[in-house]
């Protein structure tokens, strides 16, 4: 009997000691970010950088106005670019897209309107002097065939506006606007292109970025079969602007998955952020093979979550993503990630850049006005 009580004795403080070995090896917290506020004449709504310049799309509920645009300097100084509405809807209208070279300026812009509120899209181009709105021809960006618009693009061969628009075949197609002359914009055919829907393929891009002299489309596509419907992220990339279009292949996009947005360092080599069964996912293409990066953290991303371009520091990835209101930073690279907590920023992340080692949010409550913050990569 006291063989048997000295053996459970010995067999709990093994437990004990066991226990408290593994806590001692278990990995810490990595400490918060802390976010600094940036202070702005009015509500920030979308960010572009481009170099050591940050430019920063701003919505003035109570101006006449309601766009502005502010060009930052590394110095931290800041001057205000005109903007110049010429169609009714363009003096209300909230910036969805701006691209910006270093010296050209297109951006997209849209208001509600109509007897069903839909949205009126407005395009404007020009430099760090002035941004012109050329107001469109109602067909251009409307019409019972419609779609939506949701990037401006600038390449060094050309400018493009990036949206849907409805097919030949069936759905919505991917499409594609270039600008003809100074101020008309003309929507491309996408009939028999890779940025066609078939009755067996609907293709639905929503993000698109520069890649080199051509675009990256980002998005999902929708097979159908008879008794099965699979959604799953989908790349498109052309090699010059318009011109050349290939769909690329993902690997590894389990029963649901979407692209939301993509960074491009060249022509070729892109990352891609977006979700897969309602978790957060990264991609990486390098030519036209792409691969899943592996044990990213397991946090949650729907149809509806805003995910900003993951940004890339010194070959480290931080992707900016929000988990029931609560900012989040997941930094690492393929296999090896650390999520950090935020101070500071709360709610919705809708946009982020990085400029030099300052990486700028913009993030807020979702029925409140969003707020620009910055923090230091180390």
């Amino acid at each position: 009997m006291r063989g048997l009580r000295l053996a459970a004795l010995v067999g709990a403080l093994t437990l004990v000691i066991a226990g408290c070995t593994e806590d001692k090896a278990a990995p810490q917290a990595a400490a918060a970010v802390v976010w600094t506020k940036v202070e702005l004449p009015a509500e920030p709504v979308v960010l572009t950088a481009r170099g050591e310049q940050l430019l920063i799309g701003l919505r003035d509920r109570s101006a006449k106005v309601a766009p502005r645009l502010l060009l930052q300097q590394a110095d931290g100084s800041r001057q205000e670019i005109k903007v110049q509405p010429k169609s009714p809807y363009a003096f209300e209208a909230t910036w969805y897209s701006i691209a910006y070279d270093g010296q050209r300026l297109l951006a997209l812009g849209g208001a509600p309107g109509g007897a069903h509120a839909n949205t009126r899209w407005t395009v404007w181009t020009g430099s760090a002097k002035a941004l012109i709105e050329y107001p469109q021809e109602f067909n251009t960006f409307g019409g019972q065939t419609a779609g939506a618009l949701y990037s401006a693009v600038i390449t060094p061969t050309g400018q493009a506006l990036a949206g849907s628009w409805g097919s030949a075949q069936t759905g919505l197609d991917g499409a594609i606007w270039l600008p003809r002359g100074t101020d008309q914009w003309v929507r491309q055919p996408s009939a028999k292109t890779p940025l066609e829907s078939t009755p067996s393929l609907l293709l639905s891009p929503n993000f698109a970025t520069a890649a080199g002299n051509g675009i990256l489309l980002v998005g999902s596509q929708v097979r159908l079969a008879p008794n099965v419907v699979q959604q799953e992220t989908a790349l498109w990339r052309s090699t010059d602007v318009n011109q050349g279009w290939s769909r690329i292949e993902l690997p590894e996009l389990g029963d649901r998955s979407q692209g939301n947005s993509a960074t491009c360092s060249s022509a070729t080599a892109c990352t891609i952020a977006g979700f897969v069964d309602n978790e957060l996912a990264l991609w990486q293409v390098d030519g036209t093979q792409g691969k899943r990066l592996q044990n990213v953290p397991a946090i949650a991303v729907g149809d509806k979550d805003k995910l900003p371009p993951p940004v890339e520091d010194n070959g480290q990835l931080y992707q900016v993503v929000a988990e029931g209101n609560k900012v989040k930073v997941v930094s690492g690279k393929d296999g090896n990630w650390t999520v950090r907590e935020s101070t500071g920023p709360e709610g919705v992340v809708k946009d982020a850049k990085l400029v030099g080692k300052t990486l700028y949010l913009v993030a807020g409550p979702t029925d409140q006005p969003a707020t620009l913050w910055k923090t230091t990569l180390s």
